[in-house]
């Protein structure tokens, strides 16, 4: 103990004056005047009273302290704790330390206070833009802060009564609790109040339970559960349901669009190499995700697939058990008019499983001959159920809940190289396949197997590429670079012969879509490249055009005139439909990319019909980032791949549509959209931040979704405002305002929760 002043002992007792300072361990206590006793080690300490301890600072008018238990009774108490936060993306956080005032404070081993009259924030205490303030409070350090009786108040105004509340006070943020309530107005669903509860029994397990009331619709519930119960295994299921009245109709009746969704993944990694996955996703319905999905984005997905697989991967070969289920919902159901009766909404069902596939990559027995040798084989059990209305063009397809198929394709390939300049692969298959189940001539399931033996070969060309290179002169700063321009021309002949029967494969998936053909491939692919002083060459720009020929312009007899039709021989070349008929040319592709790795990106890819003779797909997105902080991408897309009315009349029959007034089959509806995010800043980032969305479809003259985002982050808090409008169509037009109050290292006030942040 040290003293500017005299001191004086009695007995077991000293007391000193003037700037007294007693350390102890890794404690320092100060004070104007101390009495010391050296045998319970108690101090009484009055006048400008500082205890310092770790992260740990006080400041009392008098304390009762014990250096070497760490318990004590401080008055007229203000200080700050230091507190380690571990980084969390949906947490603003700040290194200010909390700071506290107090009528009184006692202080206990282990970090622990008891504060009555507390006055606690992390903003600066001489300007606080926040501070709650509770008559009880207990800080346990590096672990929660609880408040009783408390209220929040915004620059000294009262805005909330809380009768109990905690927050997290250390590295770690999961405790179990009350979250803070969900208030909100949006133009369909009214009034909306929700709250949840956190639940985080264990350090590797959370769930979270919340229900929300909306004025207008009803009620909804919203659950998740996540564990980590090994390192390499994790489980995370989250559901979301309404009960909705529905809004009122004109007539006086109410639609309802209630429903639910819900996902399960859990991922593993098993001994010996093994893998597990289970993504399992079930939706009620199309008009409910339209109907409430938070995001448009989210609300467009009309594809709901689940999958499970068990995979290991050794010396060259595969083995994957697995089952997927894909649900494509095709349109919404139509209520009945006095006129017309209800449609039902439709929807595709395709189902695989179980399914086992063994395979093989290539592999060469021979060491110095350059023959490979691979496979690959399934079997396994399919399911298609057609929800759709049968129409004079179409009968839906209802197949058994398990059509046994098999099929094994064993490959060789034989690379030669002449020289540096041309480079030759050849490779041909056997490919053995049965379906326990057909399509008779009316294109009925008739439960009658079908077999399929087809012989593939294939001949890729390697021509000699052409090469040339730049280089600038090196500077004091900086090394030389260099550029290098290439021009990769290439040719692959494929043949196919042996499928004898397409149209009695029932479509469960691509493997249905072989079909005779004998078609070369062609095209070349130009790339430029920089090279900085040592450093690796990096890819700035490609560009790739490529087109196919035909020889068998009907594909062994599988085309069908006057309606789309998919092949793995068309979509090889593109994505969309194009052949409604005979072809000998597929469309031009041309696809372009430059990647510098830095402030932009672009790729655009372009598809010229020749037999059309227009540009059918414009595809372009861009994406720069000019400056740190400032980010935009600009995403075009337009598609029209529909034969003009002479072109109809030029086909063999049937060339017109039956009944007249129905739409022709082989249409698909044209696409003219646009989408465009624009940005200033991130979520918690300090300062001003910005964020606006456009989607807007041309071919409907429709805005189909508008976003707008706006916050500002200061030390210790921040406001986030955000305009949000989402034009489904006849399901849903919703105007979204919501609001938060971001509290620096403890969450979010409001209803624009982190999931919903576009940045």
């Amino acid at each position: 103990m040290y003293s500017s002043g005299p001191q004086r002992r009695q007995g077991d007792v000293t007391s000193a004056d003037g700037d007294v300072d007693i350390r102890y361990a890794d404690t320092r206590l100060r004070a104007d005047h101390v009495e010391y006793n050296d045998k319970t080690k108690e101090a009484v300490a009055t006048g400008h009273v500082r205890l310092d301890y770790n992260l740990e600072h006080l400041e009392a008018t008098e304390a009762h302290y014990n250096v070497s238990t760490g318990h004590g009774l401080f008055q007229n108490v203000h200080g700050t704790f230091k507190i380690e936060r571990q980084p969390n993306e949906q947490v603003l956080l700040t290194d200010n330390p909390l700071y506290f005032q107090a009528r009184r404070v006692e202080r206990f081993a282990g970090d622990l206070y008891f504060v009555q009259g507390a006055w606690i924030t992390i903003c600066d205490p001489a300007h606080p833009k926040w501070q709650f303030f509770a008559p009880e409070a207990r800080i346990r350090l590096d672990k929660t802060v609880a408040l009783v009786n408390a209220n929040f108040r915004l620059f000294r105004v009262p805005l909330i009564w809380l009768p109990y509340a905690t927050a997290p006070a250390g590295s770690k943020i999961r405790q179990s609790g009350l979250l803070i309530p969900d208030v909100g107005q949006s133009s369909r669903k009214g009034f909306i109040l929700g709250d949840a509860f956190y639940f985080a029994p264990l350090a590797w397990m959370d769930m979270t339970f919340g229900a929300q009331f909306m004025s207008r619709r009803g009620w909804s519930q919203r659950g998740s559960f996540r564990a980590k119960p090994f390192e390499n295994t994790s489980v995370e299921y989250t559901y979301f349901g309404v009960d909705d009245r529905g809004l009122l109709n004109p007539n006086g009746t109410r639609s309802p669009q209630g429903g639910q969704q819900q996902r399960l993944e859990i991922q593993t990694l098993l001994p010996h190499g093994w893998r597990f996955v289970t993504d399992y996703n079930q939706l009620s319905s199309l008009t409910f995700r339209l109907a409430f999905a938070d995001t448009f984005g989210e609300a467009i997905n009309s594809d709901v697939l689940s999958a499970l697989f068990l995979t290991n991967n050794f010396r060259g070969f595969s083995l994957n058990f697995a089952g997927i289920n894909d649900k494509s919902f095709l349109t919404l159901p139509v209520s009945a008019t006095p006129t017309a009766p209800a449609v039902p909404a439709t929807s595709v069902t395709l189902r695989n499983l179980p399914q086992a596939r063994f395979a093989s990559v290539e592999q060469s027995p021979w060491r110095k001959i350059p023959l490979y040798f691979s496979f690959d084989s399934f079997v396994g059990a399919v399911h298609r159920a057609d929800a759709v209305l049968p129409t004079p063009a179409y009968t839906p397809i209802d197949t058994p809940l398990s059509v046994p198929r098999e099929e094994f394709a064993p490959r060789v390939t034989f690379p030669v190289h002449f020289g540096p300049w041309l480079g030759v692969t050849a490779s041909a298959a056997f490919r053995t396949t049965r379906y326990g189940d057909s399509l008779n001539a009316a294109g009925l399931v008739s439960g009658t197997p079908i077999a399929r033996n087809t012989g593939e070969f294939a001949v890729e060309l390697r021509p000699p590429s052409f090469e040339r290179f730049f280089e600038t002169a090196a500077k004091r700063s900086k090394a030389g670079r260099r550029y290098k321009h290439s021009i990769e021309p290439a040719i692959t002949y494929r043949y196919v012969t042996g499928v004898n029967n397409f149209a009695d494969f029932i479509r469960f998936d691509s493997d249905a879509t072989l079909t005779d053909t004998s078609e070369v491939e062609y095209g070349f692919t130009q790339r430029l490249y920089r090279k900085d002083g040592d450093d690796e060459p990096q890819e700035l720009m490609s560009w790739r055009i490529a087109q196919k020929h035909y020889f068998d312009p009907t594909f062994g007899g599988a085309i069908l005139n006057g309606q789309r039709n998919v092949f793995q021989a068309l979509d090889s070349i593109s994505p969309f439909a194009f052949a409604f008929g005979p072809r000998n040319w597929s469309p031009i592709i041309s696809d372009f990319r430059i990647t510098p790795g830095g402030p932009y990106d672009l790729e655009q890819i372009l598809q010229y019909d020749p037999n059309i003779q227009r540009l059918a797909t414009i595809g372009t997105l861009v994406k720069a980032k000019p400056y740190r902080e400032f980010f935009a991408t600009i995403a075009y897309f337009r598609l029209n791949e529909n034969p003009s009315p002479s072109d109809i009349a030029s086909l063999p029959p049937p060339a017109t549509c039956v009944p007249a007034n129905e739409i022709c089959p082989f249409e698909q509806p044209p696409s003219n959209q646009i989408r465009a995010l624009v940005g200033y800043g991130s979520e918690n980032r300090q300062g001003f931040n910005f964020t606006g969305g456009v989607g807007y479809d041309f071919t409907n003259n429709t805005l189909q979704n508008q976003v707008v985002q706006v916050s500002y982050n200061g030390s210790c808090c921040g406001l986030a405002l955000e305009y949000r409008r989402l034009n489904l169509g006849t399901v849903r037009t919703e105007n979204q305002f919501r609001v938060a109050l971001i509290l620096a290292n403890i969450g979010t006030f409001g209803n624009l929760r982190h999931h919903d942040k576009i940045f």
